[in-house]
């Protein structure tokens, strides 16, 4: 029995180093921006649901100890994304309103066009939040244009 060289027609071809280490590097600035993004995203929902944003509230959601949420929020902080009120909670600056709302946008894409192709509900929304922090502009413009023509009438032919 032999087994096959790397160099034989059935190993996978592999793109130019430059191109690979573009696209790893893509998916660690994603994974770092994901947190930031389900974050206010939290905080969003928490303000809109229940008025307001509690650390104790943010961790048991994102089910991370208490400890964690405020090194992220101090991370948040420094970045201008939120401001933290002794016994008030944590709210949004209008940085971190904008982004929020992106992010939002964007889940609600992933989702609408995870269901228009016949995904569950819930396991739409479970795999969005994977996803949607991982797709460029151009796959979000295409989902869009894409889920924009299904919604027109066909034309006459």
């Amino acid at each position: 029995m032999t087994t096959a060289s790397p160099h034989s027609h059935n190993a996978p071809v592999m793109p130019a180093e430059p191109t690979q280490a573009r696209r790893f590097g893509k998916a660690r600035t994603a994974r770092s921006a994901a947190l930031t993004e389900d974050y206010v995203e939290l905080i969003a929902d928490l303000h809109a649901s229940a008025g307001e944003a509690r650390p104790t509230d943010i961790a048991r959601r994102l089910g991370v100890a208490h400890a964690t949420v405020a090194k992220t929020v101090g991370r948040l902080k420094r970045e201008g994304l939120v401001v933290a009120k002794p016994y008030r909670g944590i709210f949004l600056t209008r940085e971190g309103e904008a982004l929020a709302a992106r992010v939002r946008a964007r889940h609600r894409l992933v989702v609408d066009l995870l269901r228009a192709v016949g995904v569950p509900a819930e396991a739409a929304e479970q795999d969005a939040e994977g996803i949607e922090h991982h797709v460029s502009q151009a796959t979000l413009k295409a989902f869009a244009r894409f889920l924009g023509d299904r919604s027109r009438p066909p034309t006459a032919g």
